[in-house]
């Protein structure tokens, strides 16, 4: 059985059309197929609409969770709720083609575990056609293990790598970062990633950049490494202008060929240059912090109202 994964919120009016079209697609691939939509408290009747498509097709699965709970953990529900022995996880406002799936599942057969979809282009317009393509390149630098460039959460899982990243109990998801931890034998499916279809992105500017820090402070120790760095330039910085204002001063000569204002310029410079530094430097351990408070507390990413399925 090949499982598809789709968190939803309030997608009400492209519900029935992106069932269809993944519907064909699936049927082509010749293997029995169920489709997991995950209902992230929507507010615009996509719950219903998508028990209405449950009752036309028994192959339909609704995840009702309790509220809105977000991106991530909503397609982390869809995972823990999948049957199949492959799962593909995709976006449902097609950006990630409907079409592009058949050629996913001809990769896991071909004996692929991990089958990543990495965008050869993106039909996107403004500052996410721009600063998408960044993050990515940014957290390629930064990551302590090598992640895919341009790949999201669209790919395929097999069995055992769903069940590998079902174990994982972290809070601060970052599913892609995850994909590429665990490993496994992995393939590329190239595919050029189009707008939305209706209506207007549902992941916002801040969410969009809490996602880039759960990824970014998950897989990567470097920005606190460069924290570090920056506090020994500092440093270096620092006993070098000291030494430049000690020497003027005993030479009676100004900084820059103005006269000496008594500690005036090594009060400021000091004060401004070491505060932002360290506000830096303790804004990163923040963020590690935080995260490490999101871990303790050992909270569901989840609550599910219930599942419905019909019997085929």
């Amino acid at each position: 059985m090949i499982s598809v994964v789709i968190p939803i919120y309030n997608e009400v009016a492209l519900l029935p059309r992106l069932h269809r079209e993944l519907a064909a697609a699936l049927d082509g691939v010749g293997e029995e197929w169920e489709v997991v939509y995950v209902d992230d408290g929507s507010s615009d009747g996509s719950l219903q609409a998508i028990l209405e498509l449950q009752r036309g097709d028994a192959r339909v699965v609704a995840v009702e969770l309790s509220r809105n709970w977000g991106h991530q953990p909503a397609l982390t529900a869809g995972l823990s709720t999948a049957r199949g022995h492959a799962v593909v996880l995709m976006d449902g406002d097609f950006q990630d083609p409907p079409a592009v799936v058949p050629q996913l599942i001809a990769a896991w057969r071909a004996g692929a575990q991990v089958v990543v979809a990495a965008r050869s282009g993106r039909r996107e317009r403004g500052f996410r056609r721009v600063l998408m393509p960044l993050f990515y390149r940014v957290l390629h630098f930064l990551s302590d293990m090598p992640l895919p460039l341009d790949a999201g959460i669209f790919g395929l899982l097999d069995r055992q790598a769903v069940d590998a990243v079902n174990r994982l109990g972290e809070s601060n998801r970052f599913l892609p970062g995850l994909r590429a931890w665990v490993g496994f034998r992995t393939a590329t499916v190239l595919y050029e990633r189009g707008g939305r279809a209706e209506g207007e992105p549902k992941q916002s500017f801040w969410r969009l950049l809490r996602y880039a820090l759960d990824a970014i402070f998950s897989f990567s120790y470097k920005p606190i490494r460069l924290s570090l760095l920056l506090g020994g330039l500092v440093a270096v910085f620092a006993l070098l202008y000291g030494m430049s204002l000690i020497v003027c001063r005993l030479l009676g000569l100004g900084m820059f060929g103005r006269p000496v204002v008594d500690g005036y310029t090594s009060t400021i410079v000091s004060i401004l240059f070491l505060a932002g530094v360290q506000l830096i430097s303790v804004g990163i351990l923040g963020e590690y912090i935080g995260r490490i408070y999101d871990e303790v507390k050992r909270r569901p990413l989840f609550l599910v109202q219930k599942v419905h399925r019909r019997a085929p």
